[in-house]
């Protein structure tokens, strides 16, 4: 593929005579230590490292400039990173091309001013409407040092990390299979928003192409077998709520496929929407030549409830098996794809995976238990973590499997990783953590299964959220925090209350005493949907660093203010009120892509 790239520009004082000269080896040792930071921390989402192009030549004035552009104009560079230790001249220097992310690494030295220009360039990119991320050193360096400090690599990194993820799905696909369900605004996918925001076509697949496949036999037979045979052997079954019921006709002449048959259609479907996302060659070698192309996905969803699962196996495994960071072939990247088509929640899930490198994790943000209420039902109070509340996260079986915290790291902590670290002994850690409970009749008349598991590890997360606000636009919550490993006298007594063949995760938000996070009711009340994904880590200041990017505002977060880095020129739309200066700036410069 035609990766996204980062563009590193040496930018120099252009006056020949002895200045020029003078500065072009430590001109060009910042790029190119700069681009050995970004390749050496950084991967793809398919886990390769991420590449930089380095400029042909150091720019001094407009001609290089134009040089240098052109240069990039043939690599995919999606983002420039100009790094300089001196004064240059500002508007001929700067990268104009509207269509880059910008960010300026000013060395901080005595010797020659590069915070001077570093201020003068940032200044012309806000004047021009091009704005920059803004890189100085806290501290002053020598002028032979040629490490890099650690928080400009911070910044370097997260800029880059970030441009990197508005790269990889710029020209890809959102695929709507089915459309919306149960009126769930969230599903109603908004393709201008896609396309403005996030440079993502849209796209819609009638679940009936699903059937047409698996009637006509669209898909590799020899996978099937090896999927199948896979599942029976660690797709382990949990127990049946549906037995003892008497359940009406209404329900019981809805299963049409036979019980003892589910798995077999239910990974046929996994396979079918594998390819629908992304294609396989290998049906172009059985003849089915569009099919073999696929949608060019980067996120998709899957609309179940209520037409087909009213009738048909719900898609609880494909979602999350496709979510996870393996299958039956091995460790593989996670396809972010919502339960219930939730548009919304597919792209926080996008977003999420993208900076963290984790599967993203789909949820109904169900009940906030106060420590109160806990201890009325339970006869304990939570502590530790959980001491001032939680909230229930459980959706209909389609969570991550990954999401169970089985994994661990060297240390014996437990962790979600990105998949090129997952191992044999992670995967079945994994499985092993899981069930896979018949799903209730009562709401998924044509049966499947759910994944079933309970997070019992203490992990550092990021619950988000992207909605749409009429006569806003798009916003994203951001909240982190920590799983909960809540006693089995608390866990048990609570998680019997909702549906038990379903996954369940506790969490407990970061808080910090205002506003949103004042305390954990406030967070849950502040939600803005139904919905919310979590991702390995404390990923806030990059989801923060992305939105901005996207020119998306955030509303809520609990990330420190030392570690919030949006455009310089936020700053101009005001100090005092950072998130006010977000809306504004964002309404401002408009989408990304308009």
């Amino acid at each position: 593929m035609l990766y996204p790239k980062i563009g590193i520009r040496p930018v120099i004082d252009g006056r020949w005579g002895g200045v020029r000269e003078s500065l072009e080896n430590q001109t060009m040792r910042m790029a190119e230590n700069a681009a050995k930071l970004i390749s050496e921390n950084l991967k793809y989402p398919d886990g390769t490292p991420v590449q930089c192009v380095i400029g042909c030549t150091t720019i001094g004035g407009g001609a290089e400039a134009a040089r240098v552009a052109e240069q990039f104009s043939t690599q995919n560079v999606t983002a420039t990173l100009s790094v300089t230790p001196c004064w240059c001249y500002g508007t001929e220097t700067f990268d104009m091309d509207p269509n880059t992310i910008k960010a300026v690494w000013g060395f901080n030295g005595t010797e020659r001013p590069g915070a001077v220009y570093l201020a003068a360039v940032l200044a012309a990119h806000a004047q021009r409407g091009l704005p920059a991320f803004s890189i100085y050193g806290h501290d002053v360096q020598e002028a032979n040092d040629d490490t890099i400090p650690d928080d400009v690599a911070e910044k370097i990194l997260r800029f880059t990390r970030c441009a990197v993820a508005a790269g990889w799905m710029k020209n890809k696909a959102y695929v709507n299979i089915g459309a919306v369900a149960m009126g769930i605004a969230g599903s109603f996918c908004d393709a201008g928003v896609l396309q403005k925001y996030f440079g993502i076509r849209a796209e819609w697949v009638d679940e009936v192409e699903i059937l047409r496949r698996i009637s006509i036999g669209i898909y590799d037979h020899d996978e099937y077998e090896k999927a199948l045979a896979w599942v029976r052997e660690n797709c382990k079954e949990g127990f049946d709520k549906n037995l003892g019921k008497n359940l009406p006709p209404v329900i019981t002449k809805s299963k049409i496929v036979p019980a003892d048959k589910d798995w077999e259609f239910i990974v046929k479907m996994t396979l079918i929407i594998r390819d629908i996302l992304y294609g396989n060659p290998r049906l172009d070698e059985m003849g089915w030549h569009e099919e073999a192309l696929g949608r060019n996905a980067v996120v998709g969803g899957f609309q179940g409830q209520r037409q087909w699962t009213d009738w048909l196996p719900n898609a609880d495994f494909t979602e999350a098996i496709m979510a996870s960071t393996f299958d039956w072939n091995g460790p593989k990247a996670p396809t972010p794809f919502a339960t219930e088509n939730d548009t919304c929640n597919g792209i926080a899930m996008m977003l999420g995976s993208l900076v963290s490198g984790s599967a993203p994790c789909f949820h109904d943000v169900r009940t906030y238990w106060s420590p109160e209420a806990c201890e009325r039902v339970t006869g304990q109070k939570p502590d530790g973590v959980a001491a001032n509340g939680f909230i229930h996260l459980i959706n209909s079986g389609a969570t991550a499997l990954d999401g169970s915290g089985a994994c661990v790291d060297a240390k014996g902590n437990h962790v979600m990783k990105p998949f090129w670290e997952m191992t044999d002994a992670d995967i079945k850690a994994c499985l092993n953590a899981t069930d896979w409970c018949r799903a209730d009749y009562e709401y998924f008349r044509g049966g499947g299964y759910s994944s079933h598991f309970r997070c019992k590890a203490e992990m550092p997360v990021t619950m988000l959220r992207f909605n749409i606000v009429e006569g806003i636009g798009p916003v994203l919550q951001i909240a982190e925090g920590w799983t909960a490993d809540l006693p089995d006298e608390i866990h048990n007594t609570i998680d019997k209350r909702t549906d038990p063949t379903w996954p369940t995760t506790w969490f407990c938000p970061r808080l910090t005493g205002q506003g949103a996070f004042t305390d954990v009711y406030s967070v849950m009340a502040n939600w803005g949907a139904n919905h919310g994904v979590t991702v390995y880590g404390h990923v806030g200041a990059d989801l923060i660093t992305l939105a901005s990017m996207l020119r998306i505002p955030v509303t809520m977060h609990n990330v420190p203010a030392e570690k919030v880095y949006r455009p310089h020129a936020w700053a101009s739309f005001g100090t005092q009120d950072q998130q006010a200066a977000d809306y504004a700036a964002c309404k401002q410069y408009g989408p990304l892509y308009r």
